[in-house]
């Protein structure tokens, strides 16, 4: 079942989600060019032990593209997050992918008590990167540029090849069709807003102020620059659970679900 809500004149906003199942509440936050759907098959093997509640990020799906003039912060992704505890209630647990790990994190970080448990998959938040002066920053400031430049420049499909063949291996960008590309190309529009936000939080306080129990889940063969968020991560934070995959890379959530879906599972078993 698909809802949309809307609280004009509050400050809340509006918010594309779905929800299904019965038990705990649990939250699932999409990666960057996905959108809540991503989840189905976590939905399908879970809610009838959970209540699972998926949401579409700024700028997909019935949330609508973000629109000010400011940048955007992390801190306007978790509101999407409150507005949604709000109506549903908690506590909640929290999973979150890749760009939707860090706006989790954030959410975290603000939830306090009212967190259950933390899971995250391949997270990005990147100013980690950038206050250990790690190499791999590099790595990412010139995919974030390349991102800013198609929203100036509108060449949307180079930054797309680049950007798919980053995340999802080389080649992935040439194995698509030609409706699958200009999807994908559509899709990446709302990651011009979010390299903002995720260089812009203040993660180191983020990371300290968790409380609530959590894992992170990561692949070995996954992108450096992740791998070094992920090592940063454990150093910071001894005491999350941390979980390793052989294989499947930084899109495994979405290409692997058979390997990534009972990992989530026991974590939320665990809770």
């Amino acid at each position: 079942m698909d809802h949309l809500v809307s609280r004009s004149g509050t400050g809340a906003c509006r918010v594309g989600y779905g929800i299904s199942g019965r038990g705990p509440v649990v939250m699932l936050l999409h990666s960057s060019v996905s959108g809540r759907r991503q989840w189905r098959a976590l939905v399908d093997a879970l809610d009838e032990r959970y209540t699972m509640v998926t949401v579409d990020l700024i700028g997909y799906g019935e949330t609508p593209p973000w629109e000010a003039e400011r940048p955007q912060r992390l801190t306007d992704q978790s509101a999407l997050v409150h507005e949604l505890a709000e109506q549903i209630g908690s506590p909640l647990a929290l999973v979150g992918h890749s760009f939707g790990g860090s706006v989790a994190l954030c959410a975290a970080a603000e939830l306090g008590e009212r967190l259950a448990g933390l899971i995250l998959l391949e997270p990005n938040p990147f100013g980690l990167l950038q206050a250990a002066n790690q190499a791999e920053f590099a790595e990412v400031w010139a995919l974030r540029n390349a991102v800013k430049q198609a929203g100036l420049s509108g060449d949307w499909d180079g930054a797309a090849e680049r950007f798919a063949d980053y995340w999802n291996g080389v080649g992935s960008w040439a194995a698509m069709s030609q409706q699958r590309r200009r999807l994908f190309a559509e899709a990446l529009r709302p990651n011009y807003h979010e390299w903002d936000a995720v260089l812009g939080a203040p993660v180191l306080d983020y990371v300290a102020a968790v409380r609530a129990q959590t894992s992170v889940t990561c692949a070995r063969d996954t992108v450096p620059p992740i791998a070094v968020i992920v090592a940063l991560l454990r150093g910071r934070r001894p005491d999350w659970r941390f979980i390793w995959l052989e294989h499947g890379g930084h899109m495994a959530p979405l290409s692997r679900p058979e390997l990534v879906n009972p990992i989530v599972s026991e974590a939320l078993d665990q809770l």
